[in-house]
């Protein structure tokens, strides 16, 4: 009953904004940036081959002209064959517009997963966290598990980030970020196979263990931590946690990264919980603040975030304030991504943000300096908690449920993957 209301709620609000805009019913607003639309459960979409076309405008009929007189002959071409200088350029292709977003379930009855990455291979890996299994799933959505990976799942740890190597096509290794019995660590592993640490020593806890890992664009392993409970680790920068750490692949410590020796690449964080790069190289995280103040940020290498001397945009010398600051009924922002050449265009080069608590979906659009344009929002109420937000392959956003995670509201064939982009 809760999703159907909210879905009815979500539609409601499509077509007031599309009768406001003089459109036909149902159109996609751009202030909405194409609002998503719930779809039937469906095995996971083939490869778009284009964004929806808008309808053609018809135009009222012209009397006949009168005839026109002989153009002026053209001046004759260079005699070295060159183009002359009044022939006009051919016009550039005009930017795709807004495409219908239709939700559509890809998986569903899983355990609280906690991330999905794709291979080259075309092979789709699912992490969740209390079990400890890697999941896969097939091209007719069935779910199959890999293995069971050892894992301590006590409060928020467990079976947390996963990434693909760089170098998948020759080496087969996925990498994981998980909490065990004495600490968080980084692992890799050719799925089936036993794991090996290459970053062990993470401070875990019971609350802020973070867990996103991420290859940045220089090939190297990026991964958000959380304090582990202890705020003073944050500013420790001889402590692991509360930071943005930086390795190459085998985990060793990169000669360039800030800290000589040390894997920290920024500091000053509570619990760090999504990555992204935009296309650009920039890379952002998003982060929970105490019981006020969630943030987005631009990393930079060395500098300070602030906790927990300060939270949100605090404006004081030594921290660096966020781009975005949103209050956790509304945000708790879990995973992100930045679509690149996708198929849902009016997301193209923003963020766009899973949010737990505040049960929606945040497209957080990127200005050229890199600072935040004016959100908006989706998905409201419609699918309870956010984990977290992956572009696909076929240029959709794939988008996972945490209400079995103990704190959501579970719904008939919770947790589930969405598929969001247009209509297969």
């Amino acid at each position: 009953m809760r999703r159907l209301l909210a879905l009815l709620s979500v539609a409601l609000l499509l077509a007031a904004c599309s009768d406001g805009a003089g459109g036909p019913s149902g159109a996609t607003t751009p202030e909405l940036g194409g609002a998503a639309t719930p779809g039937p459960t469906a095995a996971p979409a083939p490869t778009p081959t284009g964004t929806a076309a808008p309808e053609d405008s018809a135009l009222p009929a012209s009397p006949e002209p009168p005839e026109s007189p002989e153009p002026p002959e053209s001046p004759a071409a260079p005699a070295d064959g060159t183009q002359s200088a009044t022939t006009p350029a051919t016009p550039a292709p005009a930017a795709p517009g807004p495409v219908e977003i239709v939700a559509t379930d890809i998986a569903t009855g899983l355990e609280a997963p906690w991330d999905v990455a794709f291979t080259p291979d075309d092979r789709v890996f699912v992490t969740e966290r209390d079990s400890g299994r890697l999941l896969e799933l097939g091209p007719d959505g069935a779910v199959t598990e890999v293995q069971r990976l050892d894992v301590e799942p006590a409060g928020e740890g467990g079976l947390l980030g996963l990434a693909v190597s760089p170098d998948y096509a020759d080496d087969g290794l996925l990498y994981a970020y998980l909490t065990g019995q004495e600490d968080n660590r980084i692992v890799r592993f050719r799925p089936g196979e036993d794991p090996e640490a290459i970053l062990t020593g993470i401070p875990r806890s019971a609350i802020h263990n973070g867990g996103r890992i991420t290859f940045g664009p220089d090939g190297l392993l990026y991964a958000g931590t959380g304090d582990a409970g202890q705020e003073s680790n944050a500013q420790d920068p001889g402590s692991l946690a509360g930071k943005i750490l930086r390795v190459s692949p085998d985990g060793g410590v990169p000669g360039d990264n800030p800290l000589p020796g040390s894997p920290v690449y920024s500091l000053g964080h509570r619990n760090v919980q999504g990555l992204a790069w935009d296309a650009e190289g920039r890379l952002y995280a998003t982060e929970f603040g105490p019981d006020r103040d969630d943030e987005i940020n631009r990393i930079e290498p060395g500098s300070n975030y602030g906790w927990p001397e300060v939270t949100g945009a605090a404006g004081r010398a030594g921290f660096v304030d966020p781009i975005l600051v949103r209050q956790p009924p509304e945000a708790a922002w879990s995973g992100a991504t930045v679509p690149l050449d996708s198929a849902i265009p009016q997301w193209d080069g923003g963020l766009v943000v899973a949010s737990l608590r505040g049960a929606r979906l945040w497209h957080v659009p990127l200005t050229p300096d890199g600072a935040a344009g004016e959100p908006d929002e989706v998905l409201v109420d419609a699918y309870g908690r956010l984990r977290a937000a992956v572009s696909a392959p076929d240029g959709s956003v794939w988008v996972l449920t945490n209400n079995r995670d103990g704190r959501g509201q579970p719904a008939e064939g919770d947790d589930r993957i969405i598929r969001l982009g247009p209509p297969a």
